[in-house]
């Protein structure tokens, strides 16, 4: 007999340009008359009816899955469908992985930042960091500030600190003209320290506009 597996859905998700499908059709729950058929070890059987499908599927004590739909005939797949789904899941994963990877944030600081202001940025760093995603640190000068370069680089010293078990730099702080950028990049594990520090998965969103930080970078632009 088979076992009881989810009602299917025709829902798709897209992930980092990988279409993946959130749920299939199982055994009985497969509409079409015929289908093309591999085995659980990729060997393609051609094409059958769906029951002479079913009934080697029952053979080799798993399911039958339909994994291609679309196709004509549909492509099914005799493979225990609990591996399947933790495979697929697997899949989505890594390519939600890449996708963050591929992914740059930017964190604006300027020199006289309080000290409310900087801990929430850094909570926007650090859920970034946990998110798998590279962010580019970028520190404005106004004025004066110009000619005290050491102080931002102090502050971009505190900012690696603070990011302890996050992030590292991956490309040390550069002084550019009126700014002075650093690359910081995750580090193993950062998920899970964010989860035990905040009680809950990084969900990243990015940082509210700041008007004196902008300024500060339309300055530094001029």
């Amino acid at each position: 007999m088979f076992r009881r597996v989810p009602k299917p859905n025709a829902t798709l998700g897209v992930t980092g340009g990988l279409l993946i499908q959130q749920f299939v059709r199982v055994n009985q729950k497969i509409r079409a008359r015929e289908v093309r058929v591999i085995d659980p070890e990729g060997k393609q059987l051609g094409v059958m009816t769906t029951s002479q499908a079913l009934a080697a599927a029952q053979q080799h004590g798993v399911d039958l899955i339909e994994i291609s739909p679309n196709a004509n005939p549909p492509v099914c797949k005799i493979f225990e469908y609990g591996k399947f789904k933790y495979e697929q899941e697997k899949r989505e994963r890594e390519a939600r992985k890449h996708q963050h990877a591929s992914k740059l944030k930017e964190i604006k600081l300027r020199l006289n930042i309080d000290d409310h202001d900087y801990e929430t940025k850094m909570n926007h760093v650090r859920a970034f960091l946990a998110d798998t995603m590279k962010v580019k640190v970028s520190l404005f000068f106004r004025g004066r500030e110009n000619a005290r370069p050491e102080f931002g680089h102090e502050l971009m010293k505190r900012v690696v600190k603070d990011l302890e078990g996050y992030g590292h730099a991956e490309v040390l702080p550069k002084l550019m003209g009126k700014s002075l950028t650093m690359m910081l990049a995750p580090e193993r594990g950062a998920a899970k320290k964010y989860e035990a520090e905040f009680g809950r998965r990084a969900e990243p969103e990015d940082e509210a506009p700041d008007t004196e930080t902008d300024e500060a970078e339309a300055e530094a632009n001029a």
